[in-house]
């Protein structure tokens, strides 16, 4: 049966974009290197131009228009092919962050399973009950310590009136005793100002100062 109807061809599989990549810029390289042959040759056609005359001249005119003609025609092809490099590298660019996506949003949506298993485990009524729970204890937990730490030696119920009899008392203890009461003792103060001592004024019977007389 494959003598008469043959056997069906294989087709090669297509190259990939590195491949075809890597064949484009091996092109493009070899034209940049005949673009630069072409380049010194036209230079020498130049120089020749300078000095030489009649039918010399001519004829290094038409070496230079050819080799100029070939120069542009190799940088045509190698601008073309650029162009084609530059698509390719363009696509592999694009395939890569498609990959790049579908590889995110794979990871994001296992993720988003296994959120949701974890939420599942948790009861929102109950974690709001755990809290009231804790507050209530914390509460408590002031109470007894307020009670613990509560002085019942000292009497709480002390105010500024108190603390006035407090001291009117001391001050009639210290009269009974023969002491003076502290108003009435001499104070620190000098009786004379800093800047000298005050002049002494004469007084009449009833206690008023009297006028100096000249």
């Amino acid at each position: 049966m494959k003598r008469l109807f043959g056997s069906k061809k294989e087709v090669p599989p297509p190259p990939s974009l590195d491949e075809a990549g890597g064949n484009v810029g091996t092109r493009v390289d070899a034209l940049d290197e005949k673009i630069k042959k072409l380049d010194a040759e036209l230079r020498v056609h130049k120089e020749k131009l300078k000095t030489s005359r009649g039918g010399a001249k001519q004829l290094a005119t038409k070496r230079a228009m050819a080799c100029l003609k070939k120069k542009r025609m190799y940088e045509t092809q190698r601008d073309q092919l650029a162009n084609q490099q530059f698509n390719i590298e363009q696509a592999g660019f694009a395939i890569e962050s498609a990959k790049d996506t579908v590889t995110t949003v794979s990871a994001m949506k296992a993720a988003s399973t296994q959120l949701k298993k974890q939420y599942k485990e948790f009861n929102v009524d109950e974690i709001e009950d755990m809290t009231d729970d804790l507050a209530d204890m914390m509460e408590d937990m002031n109470e007894i310590n307020e009670a613990m730490g509560r002085s019942y030696a000292c009497p709480d119920d002390v105010d500024e009136a108190d603390l006035e009899g407090d001291e009117l008392e001391a001050e009639e203890l210290e009269m009974e005793s023969g002491a003076q009461p502290s108003y009435l003792q001499p104070s620190d103060m000098p009786e004379t100002p800093a800047g000298g001592l005050e002049e002494k004024v004469n007084e009449d019977e009833f206690g008023l100062p009297q006028a100096q007389q000249a």
